[in-house]
């Protein structure tokens, strides 16, 4: 029940970008309060917020988890709120930060939290009972298999290539439907990515290691040919001639390749050095001598 309700998690995080493609901005950069972006946001934390008071009730404290949890939804919601989710329709910079935010930080934090009981915990008792043993047994199965390493690296990769191929971004920036779909597949494939990554088993580190690079590459490679690129790739950001940072395409692009490829390299890798050192403490503790 706990990493089903980490798949319903996904669902109800990737809803706030409904309200992303289809709005309509002032010249002052704002804080986007739109209902279908605050509402799902809002939903989220009061059913975790009872959940979190319904087992403390039961003496089942965990404070590092509802720390971890509060920490991504903040991330989340400021990347959606803040003034940065209405930059990112002016400048590919700050569309790019959007992203990373999510799917760096607010999607690693949340994942990291495993909050899927305490979720569970906050819904109403009618909602929670409606799920039965028929219906959890195959979603359970569903999610444990995109939550292998290898499938869920490769689901991520390919949301992140296919999305910033110009035919599809520029859809994106001119159509909310297909802005929503980008926004989805972000949250849910990261979501999917992190849950693998930080839920590995004890025998596997070296396979999720292997997985943390190649999504470094995969990533950093992207970057690079926005960075090196001499020519703007989307028409959308291009037709504005400077962006809203006061750049102009090409060199908006270039900063947005470089965000993608330093820093999203840099996490990932960092988070692979860490499996490699549990792997090979693990294989040193199997070596161990008994002590007698």
């Amino acid at each position: 029940m706990l990493r089903l309700s980490a798949f319903a998690l996904a669902l109800l995080m990737a809803s706030p970008a409904v309200a992303h493609g289809g709005e309509h901005h002032s010249a002052v950069l704002g804080w986007t309060l739109d209902p279908w972006v605050l509402g799902p946001l809002d939903l989220l934390l009061l059913v975790f917020v009872i959940g979190a008071a319904r087992l403390r009730k039961r003496a089942q404290q965990r404070g590092t988890s509802n720390l971890l949890f509060l920490s991504g939804w903040f991330v989340l919601t400021s990347a959606l709120v803040s003034p940065l989710h209405e930059g990112g329709e002016r400048s590919f910079t700050l569309h790019m930060i959007e992203h990373e935010l999510i799917m760096l930080v607010a999607t690693l934090l949340l994942a990291a939290s495993r909050a899927g009981g305490t979720l569970a915990w906050g819904l109403p008792q009618p909602i929670a009972r409606s799920f039965a043993a028929e219906t959890i047994g195959p979603l359970k199965q569903l999610y444990r298999r995109l939550t292998e390493p290898v499938t869920a690296t490769i689901l991520q990769a390919i949301a992140m290539w296919a999305w910033h191929a110009p035919p599809l971004f520029d859809r994106t920036l001119e159509s909310p439907g297909w802005h929503i779909a980008q926004h989805l597949s972000f949250i849910i494939t990261s979501l999917l990515f992190w849950s693998a990554m930080l839920n590995v088993k004890r025998g596997r580190y070296g396979l999720s290691a292997a997985c943390l690079f190649i999504t470094s590459l995969v990533g950093g490679a992207l970057g690079a040919l926005m960075a090196f690129s001499n020519s703007p790739w989307y028409a959308g950001y291009a037709a504005m001639g400077m962006t809203g940072i006061g750049l102009d395409p090409v060199t908006d692009q270039q900063l947005a390749g470089l965000l993608m490829w330093i820093p999203g390299g840099l996490v990932h890798a960092a988070a692979a050095l860490i499996l490699l050192y549990r792997w090979f403490k693990a294989s040193e503790d199997s070596h161990a001598p008994a002590v007698h």
